[in-house]
């Protein structure tokens, strides 16, 4: 379908380092948030294994990885502002979007301010903000602090008891994918994207999300208990749960299992979408 294509756009005077593959022109290709404090080169295992129809837009979030680090702190609202332009600077006229973690609730906070743009969603291990259920104190503590994400040992050490799943078996993992310390998150960048989730909720407007979403949830998650999984369900009236046995990054690391879920839903005719939500709903 063509090659992967790096490269920096400017934004408003903000740098945006952002990675495309192309995909097939009739389909909307794929924006991926990625989670706090992780560069565009984290989703690699997702991508690679997602059917080659589906173009991919990755970016790296001001601060992190090979964007510039902004002047001010941003709002959620803001940053989904900056994306948006920047899909239109790439000549998008329309969108898919997946959100993991940190990144789901931009891709919420994106879906509901661009309706038209935003045609369908994806949302793993994410929550509605400030509403959410939290997790376990201790791991709540460690997010706070990004050194992971610049420390490659203390990623893997860490990956157990904060991501939980196949983190629990395979750590060393956590150290490439997690630990990338050449495409690593200022202290200044983890630090505002922290403070954009700070007040920040979607339960307010959530039920107004009109695109078919699919949600995938671990029911081995220490940072998003699988209840919000179930919240967020109840909340959007078009979407579709899939509680799988894993963790926090198991849509990454077993890719292979969940790419697959993911393109079958993103490729599904419209009119196959259609009937699936009338029969729910009879």
């Amino acid at each position: 379908m063509g090659n992967t294509q790096t490269q920096i756009e400017n934004i408003h005077g903000q740098e945006i380092r952002v990675q495309v593959r192309p995909g097939d022109p009739a389909v909307p290709p794929l924006l991926m948030c990625n989670g706090i404090g992780t560069s565009l080169e984290a989703l690699q295992p997702l991508v690679d294994a997602l059917d080659d129809r589906i173009g991919v837009v990755r970016f790296d979030v001001p601060g992190v990885g090979g964007s510039a680090t902004p002047a001010r702190p941003y709002r959620m609202s803001g940053l989904a502002q900056t994306i948006h332009q920047l899909c239109i600077q790439l000549d998008y006229k329309q969108v898919d979007v997946f959100g993991i973690s940190w990144g789901g609730g931009l891709a919420q906070q994106f879906a509901h301010q661009y309706p038209r743009f935003c045609r369908r969603l994806v949302l793993a291990c994410t929550g509605t903000g400030m509403t959410m259920v939290p997790g376990q104190p201790r791991v709540l503590a460690q997010l706070l602090s990004g050194s992971r994400h610049r420390d490659a040992a203390k990623a893997a050490a860490v990956a157990p008891m904060l991501y939980g799943g196949s983190m629990r078996e395979r750590p060393e993992e956590a150290r490439d994918i997690f630990g990338d310390i050449a495409h690593g998150v200022s202290k200044v960048g983890y630090a505002n994207q922290l403070l954009a989730m700070v007040g920040w909720t979607s339960l307010r407007w959530l039920s107004q999300v009109k695109q078919q979403t699919l949600l995938l949830f671990g029911d081995d998650d220490p940072i998003i208990r699988p209840i919000n999984g179930r919240m967020i369900h109840w909340r959007m009236p078009h979407s579709k749960l899939v509680m799988y046995p894993g963790g926090h990054v198991d849509v990454i690391v077993n890719a292979e299992t969940y790419a697959p879920i993911i393109g079958d839903f993103l490729l599904e005719s419209p009119a196959v979408s259609q009937t699936k939500r009338k029969a729910k709903n009879a």
